[in-house]
């Protein structure tokens, strides 16, 4: 008979876990009080409370997996900015690159913008390119063009999706998410929501012919890490080639997976794809690809617009800045050497994991996308994001977090992921696990 964990135990760590960061960051609390004053919740980005903590942990600084807060405590880092320092923080070619650069933005292209989008087409298989200044920029342009290109109005997405702050994708099966704020028109006339996995649904909703893409992660990360099903991802390539719709990949997360992404790694094929956070070593900038049929359609597309603003595309974008640090992380970190021993550490860290759940006899499961691995508060993995919503414990998750955080480890806050980066030790490994194990010890005691 598996373990549960008693409500109120769960409670119980989590208020002593409260007291314990209140009590070990004296400095941080100062810091946020003081912030208040002009910062909108607090924090220069209202998500930077959504750890759940009494007060925001204020950093010092950080350098590979090495965090340090304003109190002094030290942190190994397994949340990596959700995946924006995917391969450290301030990683040095990419420090090194920033300091060499002269010139940050000139509104004029740079010569590595010709070794950037080689790069681009050799890793993910897609030959033109555009740069954003974020993965939800990119998600916009990218649903712009698809709109303008097929003459269609309507996209699909998966029910429970995260696409960044595109207001079309907060949509859910139950209709739209309360989560967006602010939006006065109902998005569910643009927006169609199958449930991923969920084959009969997407056929029938691809069916009429007016969805101009599908955009979608090939793993879903959002509600928890739901895997596609054998067959799933190469039957939606099929649908949405028969039925004129486009299919746009968003790696932003499942770049994970190797060099190219998941879709690359598994031979998907995507008439789009779109890559955020990691791109350029943490500092903003994101890019989007089509395939060489879908950029005919779109050049075809622009001989024929009226002249003025195209509403894609921002000052910012494509700065010189961006592009030199986008051929660093290329060039480094996108290959199949500086990859092998990331996924390596990556399945130490999903054993290691799995171990500890199955010796307190937890009725948990373990997921690993690549470098990134997740544990999840129920026995079998979902088959959708639906599925995953009704699941997700979130007392048990934060005590878990708040936990591991006064012991100097960080995870994700939204849910359980840990991203492997090539500062990351077995040592490191070894350290999360522990930490883990101790922490369910006391939850079960």
């Amino acid at each position: 008979m598996p373990n549960v964990i008693p409500e109120m135990a769960v409670a119980g760590l989590l208020a002593r876990e409260n007291a314990r960061f209140i009590q070990r960051n004296p400095k941080s609390a100062a810091l946020a009080k003081a912030a208040e004053k002009n910062w909108l919740r607090g924090v220069p980005m209202h998500w930077m409370v959504d750890w759940g903590t009494p007060f925001p942990l204020f950093v010092d600084k950080a350098k590979g997996v090495d965090l340090t807060d304003a109190d002094g405590n030290s942190y190994i880092d397994f949340c990596l900015g959700d995946t924006g320092a995917m391969f450290g923080h301030a990683p040095e070619p990419v420090a090194a690159a920033l300091r060499a650069c002269d010139g940050f933005t000139t509104m004029m292209p740079s010569s590595d913008a010709v070794i950037v989008g080689a790069l681009l087409e050799e890793r993910f298989k897609l030959p033109h390119w555009q740069v954003t200044t974020s993965a939800s920029d990119a998600n916009r342009a990218v649903i712009r063009w698809c709109r303008a290109i097929t003459g269609r109005k309507k996209i699909l997405v998966f029910n429970h999706c995260y696409h960044g702050a595109v207001d079309e994708t907060f949509v859910t099966i139950d209709g739209v998410d309360p989560a967006l704020i602010g939006e006065p028109r109902d998005l569910t006339a643009f927006t169609k929501v199958v449930e991923f996995n969920d084959v009969a649904a997407l056929d029938a909703a691809l069916a009429p012919g007016d969805v101009a893409c599908v955009l979608a992660e090939p793993v879903m990360t959002n509600v928890g890490m739901v895997l596609p099903v054998q067959g799933f991802l190469e039957h939606l390539r099929g649908v949405t080639t028969r039925t004129g719709t486009l299919l746009i990949f968003d790696e932003t997360h499942t770049m994970s997976s190797g060099p190219g992404g998941y879709s690359d790694e598994h031979g998907l094929g995507p008439d789009g794809l779109v890559l955020g956070k990691p791109i350029a070593g943490g500092i903003p900038a994101a890019v989007y690809g089509f395939s060489a049929p879908v950029s005919t359609r779109i050049s075809a597309c622009l001989k024929t617009r009226s002249p003025g603003h195209s509403g894609i595309g921002t000052t910012l974008a494509g700065s010189k800045i961006q592009l030199a640090l986008m051929r660093v992380v290329l060039e480094t970190y996108f290959t199949r050497e500086a990859f092998a021993p990331l996924i390596a550490l990556a399945k130490k860290l999903e054993k290691g994991l799995a171990d500890s759940i199955y010796k307190h006899g937890l009725p948990w499961h373990v997921t690993r996308v690549g470098a990134r691995v997740e544990f999840m508060c129920c026995p079998t993995a979902p088959r959708n994001g639906g599925e995953a919503a009704q699941v997700i414990h979130r007392p048990t998750d934060q005590a878990v977090h708040h936990y591991l955080l006064n012991r100097g480890v960080i995870i994700t806050p939204f849910h359980n992921m840990m991203l492997i980066c090539p500062a990351t030790t077995g040592l490191h490994v070894n350290q999360m696990v522990e930490t883990l194990d101790h922490c369910l010890t006391e939850l079960l005691s």
